[in-house]
């Protein structure tokens, strides 16, 4: 054991070595002083590229001037639905909404669109292109380690734009090249799938339970990681568990160095730590923090994962109330993951045929296995759980409340407990029945996450001007938040896309590629 350590410390110890001499030697890495501002739209937006034949196949209108005409407007910034208007789509913008009474110019085709609501594409804050395979799942619903982490290359991308998903955030990659990659493929058109902010690798500590993660060496590791990863082209970092506060404050640092940002799943470092050390965002909204975990030492993770903090940070206690404070001020955003703790709710909802029909065998083998797990837990742990399922939609409210920025975003996991696009939409359903309103919620899922990328004058909400990154549905998501699942029509660049045959090319699919 002492010879296989040595052989992994010397190992990290060279790759942060080789790091800090690449950053030392390009500008491009962090050799510079400063870093001038990052044009973000620049980088996740680029120029529509015209389909490619494997896209093509997918696409209901081809791009050209389109008018949807009687049809209801949810602009995606919290105001009332607009009923019976037609907006105008021109050269992958929005040209103009206007009365239905209205004459349309003649250059436009006109799509009736009566008893349809159009809303703007969903920004996905807490999304991956992976799925966590777990073999060997036991009583507990643990895999034994190490975790493998399948790439979703092929299904993912197809059913996040099925969904309404046009932008999305990796929020961490563990094989970030092929996420770089991919983003590149899309926006070259020759592969159907949402815009994206690709995250640079997982920022993790030691004792990763997944294999395809870099462990940081200290906080000179943490640096270099972050610049390099600057000079590939990653747009975002996020922070893992077991990072230290060391290492977190240098790859905070350096990334602001970039003009970029960095969210974290922690547990090691607590909330008011990662707050007082500049982080821009949270993840998992106050299920993760643990800053009150019996026993927690510094710099390590503490037994029950935050779960202990959670179950007494009761909203509109003084602990609650204080923390809040703080990450106003800090302004660090908070990003929602209802659905990926969606099994800990009262209400906890078998998975649609719609969606168990997207994925692979084995995965709807592993997805039924943990949802019987779940389902023979002691009223003692139901219990429990259906109050930390309670603090926490009481504490995203109180902190949207008092200001804060608060992301939506699923969490798409191993087990199939959650999915691509699906659960995208399953999030702003879950923040309804956190308490905000369907219009509310919109906005949680479109306008804050632009805002928070940086994105807001280009999508997240509609407005003449802007880009037509737009969801087509059948209802009224302002009255009957479920009708936002019956998509019927994805614009991206102005171009529509087909969401049924988009599902229909990855069905049986999710969980093997």
């Amino acid at each position: 054991m002492c010879g296989k350590l040595k052989l992994e410390t010397d190992a990290a110890m060279r790759h942060s070595r080789l790091l800090q001499a690449l950053a030392a030697a390009s500008p491009l890495l962090g050799g510079s002083a400063g870093a001038a501002p990052v044009d973000m739209a620049a980088r996740i937006l680029p120029a529509a590229a015209a389909p490619g034949d494997a896209v093509k196949a997918f696409v209901k209108r081809a791009a050209g001037p389109i008018a949807l005409t009687h049809v209801r407007v949810i602009d995606g910034t919290g105001a009332p639905a607009q009923a019976d208007r037609a907006l105008l789509i021109e050269d992958g913008r929005i040209a103009a909404i206007q009365s239905a009474a209205d004459a349309v110019p003649g250059q436009y085709k006109v799509v009736d669109a009566t008893g349809k609501s159009v809303l703007p594409g969903l920004v996905g804050m807490h999304d991956h292109m992976y799925y966590i395979a777990r073999p060997n799942l036991d009583s507990g619903g643990h895999g034994e380690p190490p975790l493998i982490v399948p790439q979703m290359t092929f299904s993912a991308p197809r059913m996040y734009l099925a969904a309404g998903v046009t932008t999305l955030r990796t929020t961490g990659s563990v094989e970030p090249y092929t996420d770089l990659n991919l983003k590149h493929e899309i926006d070259a058109g020759h592969i159907a799938g949402p815009h994206m902010d690709v995250t640079a690798p997982y920022l993790e500590g030691p004792n990763s339970p997944f294999i395809q993660m870099h462990q940081l060496a200290d906080a000179a590791d943490a640096r270099a990681t972050v610049a390099f990863w600057a000079s590939q082209g990653a747009t975002s970092y996020k922070a893992y568990m077991n990072i230290t506060r060391a290492e977190l404050g240098a790859a905070i640092e350096e990334a602001h160095r970039h003009g970029l940002k960095v969210t974290g799943h922690l547990c090691s470092v607590t909330y008011p730590e990662a707050a007082n050390l500049g982080i821009d965002n949270l993840e998992h909204g106050f299920w993760v923090n643990t800053q009150l975990d019996p026993g927690k030492a510094p710099d390590l993770c503490s037994k029950s994962e935050g779960d202990a903090t959670l179950g007494v940070m009761t909203p509109g206690g003084e602990a609650a109330r204080a923390l809040i404070a703080l990450l106003v001020q800090k302004h660090v955003a908070v990003t929602s993951t209802l659905p990926v703790f969606e099994n800990t709710s009262p209400a906890y909802r078998t998975l649609p045929p719609r969606q168990l029909e997207s994925m692979s065998p084995e995965a709807r083998t592993d997805y039924f296995y943990l949802r019987g797990l779940n389902l023979t837990r002691t009223p003692e742990r139901k219990a429990a759980q259906a109050r930390l399922w309670a603090n926490e939609l009481g504490l995203e409210r109180e902190f949207a409340a008092a200001g804060g920025l608060l992301l939506a975003g699923p969490d798409p996991t191993g087990g199939g407990q959650v999915l691509p696009g699906f659960g995208d939409q399953r999030e702003i359903e879950l923040l309804v029945e956190a308490g905000f309103t369907p219009l509310e919620a919109i906005r949680i899922g479109t306008l804050n996450g632009a805002t928070y990328l940086g994105l807001d004058k280009r999508i997240g909400s509609i407005a003449p001007g802007k880009d037509a990154d737009l969801l087509l549905v059948t209802g009224d998501p302002s009255a009957a938040i479920t009708d936002i699942e019956k998509v019927e029509t994805v614009f991206k660049d102005g171009i529509a896309y087909d969401p049924a045959a988009l599902l229909n090319s990855v069905r049986g699919h999710y969980g093997q590629y």
